[in-house]
C-alpha cells in the first residue's frame, strides 16, 4: 500500500444507516461517514452536529483534522491562533496542535470533518460518551479514555468571549 495514496476499495453508505452517536455534555452528534477499517487506517471522515455554544473541550492528539464547515459559524482556537469560520470554509489542525472550536450560531451548526490518519469515531465518542457521569467527566474514566486515544484533555470548551 502506498502511504500517500492508499488503495481504497469500494465503499458506498447511506446516510440514514451510517453509525452515530450523541456526546451531549459537549452538544454533539457524530455521524461516522467513512471509518478508518474502509481505508486501511490512512483517514476516516465524519460530519458532526453542534449544537448552539458547544464544542469539544481544549485538547490535543497526534491525528490531523480537516475540518469544512457545512452549516453556522465556529470559533476556533489552533495553538495560540482564535479565529471564526463559516460556511464554506475549511480550517486545518496540525496534528498534536493544541485546538478547540465551538458552534457560535443560535442553531445547530455542521461540519465535515476528515481525520488523518483515521480512527474509530463511533468507538471514540461512545466512549468519551460514557466518561461523562450525571454530565460531568469522571476523572477515572477520562483518564482511561485519554491513555487509550493518545488524546490530551488540557482545558475547558471555548467560553463566548475566547
Amino acid at each position: 500500500m502506498d502511504v500517500l495514496f492508499p488503495q481504497i476499495p469500494y465503499f458506498n453508505q447511506a446516510y440514514a444507516d451510517a453509525p452515530r452517536v450523541r456526546v451531549d455534555a459537549i452538544g454533539v452528534e457524530v455521524v461516522e461517514r467513512l471509518p478508518s477499517n474502509a481505508t486501511g487506517g490512512a483517514f476516516s471522515i465524519i460530519e458532526t452536529t453542534n449544537q448552539p455554544g458547544f464544542g469539544p473541550p481544549l485538547h490535543r492528539h497526534r491525528e490531523t483534522e480537516i475540518f469544512r464547515v457545512l452549516e453556522g459559524s465556529y470559533l476556533y482556537r489552533i495553538d495560540e491562533r482564535t479565529f471564526h469560520a463559516s460556511e464554506g470554509d475549511l480550517v486545518v489542525t496540525p496534528g498534536n496542535a493544541v485546538h478547540a472550536f465551538r458552534n457560535i450560531t443560535d442553531r445547530p451548526a455542521r461540519q465535515l470533518v476528515m481525520i488523518v490518519p483515521g480512527w474509530d469515531s463511533f468507538a471514540l465518542f461512545s466512549e468519551l460518551d460514557a466518561a461523562f457521569v450525571g454530565g460531568v467527566l469522571d476523572p477515572a474514566r477520562r483518564d482511561a479514555w485519554c491513555r487509550k486515544w493518545q488524546c490530551d484533555l488540557l482545558g475547558p470548551p471555548l467560553g463566548p468571549q475566547a
